[in-house]
């Protein structure tokens, strides 16, 4: 997609700038902005709002096959264009060529899963006497507001987008003004699989006014968002005086235990990668590596190698294996935590400060020994920064992976089986991924608990969560 052409799309049409407040979209390897964004006012807003009303009347009695037809088109489409998409998402968000294929890839996946969960929508007939009978139904629970990051540009949409549609509810995608284009392609790809118009629409705004004005009607009857504790707080409140059901996946800080008996190697080319994926730029992101006494020393000197050999570069060039921070602020706060760190006693052991002259570039970053009263230690960094720090055993391991009040992912390296299942059940997290960092999958459900939120995406939960239980008793 040009982003000269930034557009909204509300019932069925594409609304241009005009005379719109804008918002510039800027390359993050370069700086440059790549197009004005028009914003939505409060008629543009209430428009959305209508016509989502009106598509979910019509909507919630498609047919199971309907609703799977139109995901499993989108899929395919995403597939057939994702050279173009990918291009367009390293663009806006800065995440390498590679990354942000499979990324396509993930959600036309999640959008064919999505698809075959159309027709296990299933209900039960309650055992009653005869001539009575008694049924339990699921229901779209009807119009939905949706919230999405900047991290994953056409994932966060998609899970936003593709599990309402499954349920028969109607959705207002509110996507990151950071990265519009390319969730602008995704609702694309449904439009085109044949969704009706209305069904789908996506706005952009302040994003305090958007949130304000469409939880606050009473057409929206559920809120899905993604991202930081603090603004989910917010949201939670403003959904709460119309009690509207809610979804919510919230930051995180991830812990990884590694014990003394784990493949160290193993666990240091997994976690390594998995630290500097999306520059770290992920709610999932390893952060505190809780490494027991004995290997400690040869992890972290392990840890650091790995981030000094890697290729920090603009995500185009297929020679980079990470590429720029998204925006601005996100350079800047690496800088306070690492400052902050430092200043607390913490080691410096690689990066720690901005590459080059130009873009949001921020050198793969390693921290040892910070004292747990350091920021780093209790705030998400969101960023390629990890800390590395010495415990003397599973106790006091476990202990500090639910120090903090997050829950999203965590992760255990361990060669003992019962170990693995009781650092599992002791763990306080959504996610556990025991021996690898792959903790996601479109049947899987994704959330945390704790500060971290509630609810799930993905997975069967994903669409239970846009459904309602209704119990018909009949005399």
């Amino acid at each position: 997609m040009d982003h000269r052409d930034l557009y909204l799309h509300i019932d069925g049409e594409r609304i241009g700038r005009g005379s719109r407040r804008t918002f510039p979209v800027l390359n993050p390897a370069t700086g440059e902005v790549l197009g004005e964004l028009p914003l939505a006012e409060a008629d543009d807003l209430d428009r959305a709002l209508g016509a989502a009303a009106r598509a979910f009347r019509s909507w919630r009695d498609s047919t199971a096959q309907q609703r799977a037809e139109v995901l499993n088109g989108a899929s395919r489409l995403l597939v057939e264009r994702i050279d173009t998409l990918a291009r367009t998402m390293t663009l806006e968000q800065g995440k390498t060529l590679g990354e942000a294929r499979g990324e396509v890839m993930m959600t036309a996946g999640l959008f064919a899963f999505y698809a075959g969960e159309c027709a296990r929508n299933y209900g039960r007939v309650l055992v009653r006497p005869a001539g009575q009978r008694a049924t339990v139904t699921h229901e779209p629970v009807g119009p939905v507001a949706a919230f999405a990051p900047w991290n994953f540009p056409a994932g966060n949409p998609g899970r936003k987008l593709g599990a309402p549609i499954a349920a028969g509810c109607s959705v207002i995608l509110k996507a990151a003004e950071e990265t519009p284009a390319s969730a602008l392609a995704v609702l694309q790809c449904l439009l085109d699989a044949g969704l009706p118009p209305g069904v789908a629409q996506a706005v952009f705004g302040i994003p305090d006014e958007v949130s304000r004005h469409l939880l606050g009607s009473q057409v929206i009857r559920k809120l899905s968002f993604t991202g930081s504790t603090v603004v989910g707080r917010h949201l939670l409140k403003l959904a709460a005086d119309d009690l509207k059901r809610t979804t919510m996946e919230l930051g995180g800080h991830g812990p990884v235990l590694v014990f003394d008996d784990a493949d160290v190697d193993r666990a240091l080319d997994t976690m390594a990668a998995s630290k500097w994926r999306n520059a770290g730029q992920v709610c999932v992101s390893p952060t505190r590596y809780i490494v027991q006494q004995d290997v400690f020393t040869r992890f972290r000197d392990g840890f650091v190698e790995r981030a000094r050999g890697l290729r920090v570069g603009d995500g185009l060039d297929p020679q980079s294996q990470m590429g720029p921070m998204a925006n601005a602020r996100r350079p800047e706060a690496m800088e306070r935590l690492v400052a902050d760190a430092v200043a607390h006693g913490g080691r410096l052991m690689a990066g720690g400060e901005r590459i080059g002259n130009q873009g949001f570039f921020f050198a793969p970053t390693v921290l040892s020994e910070v004292p747990a009263s350091a920021e780093v230690m209790n705030e998400e960094p969101f960023g390629p920064l990890a800390v590395i720090n010495p415990y003397a055993d599973e106790e006091a391991m476990v202990a500090e992976a639910n120090r903090l009040p997050y829950g999203l992912a965590a992760y255990a390296w361990t060669a003992e089986a019962q170990r693995q299942r009781r650092v599992a059940r002791e763990v306080e997290a959504g996610m556990v991924g025991v021996n690898t960092s792959m903790i996601g999958g479109a049947d899987s459900p994704f959330g945390g608990v704790k500060w971290s939120g509630h609810g799930s995406e993905d997975g069967p939960e994903g669409i239970e969560a846009c459904l309602i239980t209704k119990a018909v008793h009949e005399a």
